[in-house]
């Protein structure tokens, strides 16, 4: 396992859609093992494989329920709203408010190929979210409604 060094805005690899993944390999392991140590490391919520420079679809996501491993992810059921800060970690030191679909319901597969759901609420539903829109090229800065000023992130 190894930190990998994370993409700021300014990468062309953050806006680039993704490949999807077709070989369940000691590649992708490696790589899901990084992301993992690497948002570790990072204290974030979610990595997806563009902010470390590799166009794979492929996102790990951790909101404090345990470590969530994506591949090949996309949402097939959201309903409801939140609007709430969002930071990220390949834009360091700006929050912003974004709407988001308060449930979601994503369908993948796991590291050896298998598919699966997950569902989430508030926080994991906007890390879905969140992460997803890496693997199409998006940033969570395209749909901020307004950024938060230093003393509100520091109340955060």
């Amino acid at each position: 396992m190894a930190i990998r060094k994370i993409m700021t805005e300014k990468d062309s690899a953050l806006h680039k859609v993704c490949r999807p993944v077709t070989d369940f390999n000691g590649r992708l392991h490696r790589l899901l093992d990084d992301l993992a140590e690497t948002l570790d490391e990072a204290q974030g919520a979610g990595l997806a494989a563009p902010q470390v420079g590799i166009l794979r679809r492929v996102v790990v996501i951790d909101v404090g329920e345990g470590l969530m491993e994506l591949v090949n992810p996309e949402i097939v059921e959201q309903e409801g709203e939140q609007d709430g800060p969002e930071g990220c970690l390949s834009v360091p030191g700006k929050w912003g408010l974004v709407k988001r679909p308060n449930h979601v319901k994503v369908r993948a597969q796991d590291r050896n190929g298998q598919w699966f759901e997950a569902e989430g609420e508030g926080l994991l539903a906007r890390c879905f979210c969140h992460e997803l829109e890496h693997l199409d090229g998006h940033l969570y800065t395209e749909k901020v409604s307004r950024y938060l000023t230093e003393e509100e992130i520091e109340e955060m």
